[in-house]
């Protein structure tokens, strides 16, 4: 049946088929046990089906020709029971064009293979076809087109996690308006028993779309909790931990290429983990992913590609053993950009083998939001970076890198960064005669601060060069501070050591606190104006003269500030207390101690820089 029968015609017999398919499904219900008839009598269908859309392209020819290449009102009217009748075909049947895409799609087809309506259409149909029948459909494809007899075959169709087997039949058809052949694919099949009409599809019940977005909830959640750890900022882990989320339930293969110097670099590979695949992973490895087509995409275009079935295995390049989604097993891939638009970092690709269900639409617009924020948190890992070097500057700027020998004398100090760093210094550094020392910060926080208790800590160590007195050198400190017009101001004690007697100068700063043989502790003067506020502004000086085993000690703001589990400061009341029960330890381990007093009383925190320094007659 290849001439046109006229449109009545075609209805009825149309008509008729639906009847003897209906029947047919009923039968294979009802009689389990005799599929071989059944099976006869749906190929002998089959056929049929397939003379019938002949028909149908022939009818639709003729009434092209006869409107002289113009569509009237009749035509349209040909035209839309036509596709009418493609549509209510109750034979799965695919138009392809040339090139094997999906042109449409009729509803049959789209209930066996459990996809909402329309949703193929623009897709490769050898990508439904299984990976082992895929070359034989494609020259049964080909000698179609070429030659115009008709092809029929068997084969697997596979998607959303099921495989049909089916009898597949090929008819070359002449579209009109289609400068190229086109191909008409009926599907018989012929181990999966259809749906139902009106039953619901599994894999779309309001139960799998609820686990569905748990799932991918879950994993953003698990996502945001890994990106937000601090140990990912400190160190390059952003990614590989990302990888090692997402392998295993989400992925067989993740694969992640950073950017650097424009050329992408592979950066992470982690394989499936229940295959001795060492050799294979360490070829994925060394394989430049500027040679896979698929990551030059994404890093160009700046947007990810879903592969619901890997037809082209050539997709992330090849080895000297061939392609390397061929020797991964990959049945579907997915590829997405690192970072967002304007600053792509780099690409993460998935892979699953064949025997997973392929990735969907909506796990690409998951990964894509995964893959922005893992951008983001390689970003914000690059400036934590920067400002940590930034921050080892400064500290080294306000911070000794370690503590010279003072002759009869024990030194010890610690420094702890806070929120902020760089506004706290201390010093030791020879004088005449002897040695001095300095300790303060700057009252605010940022560079501007930072900068400020440099220049304290370096002038008052310039000064010690001509000054023989500590609160000389403090008062021209002073002078140079308010000449700056910063309007910062520094609390400062700067003190010289002569034999065991030291002389102190106190612009603004905390008491010293000396810690006596018998277990005392009484503090030092203090007082006096900080730096930076007026010219002549007064200091604080004191001498001490310190005996054996006595331990002189400075802290700074940031340590009796400190606060507990209930709001109330650290203050110098439980320091004398620490203090007094390290009567006859090193400076070294006072300082510890105050440190790990301190910690335990504030759980932890460090909100401001902590300055303590301890000197002990020897």
């Amino acid at each position: 049946m290849t001439e046109p029968i006229g449109l009545t015609a075609l209805e009825h017999a149309l008509d008729e088929l639906i009847g003897r398919v209906s029947s047919l499904r009923a039968t294979r219900t009802a009689y389990p046990g005799e599929l071989a008839q059944t099976l006869d009598a749906a190929l002998a269908e089959l056929d049929t089906a397939t003379d019938l859309l002949a028909a149908a392209k022939a009818e639709l020819s003729r009434g092209q020709r006869r409107q002289g290449g113009k569509q009237g009102g009749g035509s349209q009217r040909e035209l839309k029971l036509l596709r009418q009748v493609f549509r209510m075909f109750p034979v799965p049947v695919i138009v392809l064009d040339g090139g094997g895409v999906i042109r449409r799609i009729n509803s049959e087809t789209s209930r066996l293979l459990g996809s909402p309506d329309g949703f193929l259409v623009g897709r490769s149909f050898p990508l439904l076809v299984d990976v082992p029948r895929r070359a034989a459909f494609r020259s049964h494809l080909t000698r179609v087109l070429q030659t115009g007899q008709n092809a029929a075959f068997e084969t697997r169709l596979t998607h959303q996690g099921r495989t049909h087997v089916a009898q597949l039949s090929l008819t070359r058809l002449t579209m009109p308006g289609e400068a190229q052949h086109m191909v008409a694919a009926v599907v018989l099949p012929i181990q999966v028993q259809l749906p139902e009409p009106g039953s619901s599809r599994p894999e779309l019940s309001d139960a799998s779309l609820l686990m569905m977005a748990a799932k991918r909830q879950e994993l953003l959640s698990r996502m945001a909790a890994l990106l937000l750890d601090e140990e990912s900022l400190r160190r390059p882990v952003a990614l590989p931990r990302t990888a090692r989320l997402l392998a295993g339930e989400w992925a067989d293969w993740v694969i992640g290429d950073v950017v650097r110097d424009g050329l992408p670099r592979r950066s992470v590979v982690v394989g499936p983990k229940d295959q001795p695949i060492g050799e294979l992973v360490r070829l994925v490895e060394r394989a430049d992913p500027a040679a896979g087509p698929v990551v030059a995409q994404v890093l160009d275009q700046g947007s990810g590609v879903v592969h619901e079935m890997v037809e082209d295995e050539s997709l992330l390049g090849s080895s000297l053993e061939g392609p390397l989604l061929t020797a991964m097993g990959a049945g579907s891939l997915v590829c997405v950009p690192i970072g967002a638009e304007g600053s792509i970092r780099g690409a993460l690709t998935l892979v699953r083998s064949h025997d997973r269900p392929p990735y969907t639409l909506a796990d690409l617009g998951l990964l894509q939001e995964i893959g922005a924020h893992l951008g983001l948190a390689l970003s914000a890992q690059d400036r934590f970076h920067d400002r940590s070097q930034a921050a080892e500057a400064l500290t080294a700027s306000v911070v000794p890198r370690a503590l010279p020998n003072i002759p009869g004398f024990e030194a010890a100090a610690i420094y702890h960064q806070g929120a902020s760093v760089g506004a706290e210094f201390y010093d030791v550094f020879p004088v005449k005669g002897g040695w001095g020392f300095s300790l303060g910060g700057a009252v605010g926080s940022g560079e501007e601060a930072a900068s400020v208790s440099a220049m304290v800590r370096g002038g008052l160590r310039v000064l010690s060069v001509w000054e023989d007195d500590p609160d000389q050198a403090m008062r021209k400190v002073n002078e140079a501070l308010v000449a700056q017009r910063s309007g910062m101001f520094v609390m400062a004690v700067a003190g010289y050591v002569r034999g065991r007697r030291i002389r102190l100068s106190s612009a603004g700063h905390h008491p010293a606190a000396l810690v006596q043989q018998d277990g005392s502790v009484r503090f030092a003067s203090g007082g006096g104006v900080p730096l930076g506020i007026a010219d002549g502004a007064e200091t604080a000086v004191e001498e001490i003269e310190l005996a054996a085993g006595q331990t002189l000690v400075f802290y700074s703001e940031g340590l009796i500030s400190s606060r507990g589990e209930h709001g109330e400061p650290y203050g110098e009341e439980r320091l004398a207390d620490v203090l007094a029960r390290s009567v006859e330890q090193t400076p070294a381990t006072v300082v510890k101690t105050i440190e790990e007093d301190r910690h335990g009383f504030a759980g932890g925190r460090i909100w401001d820089e902590i300055v303590v320094l301890a000197l002990k007659v020897a």
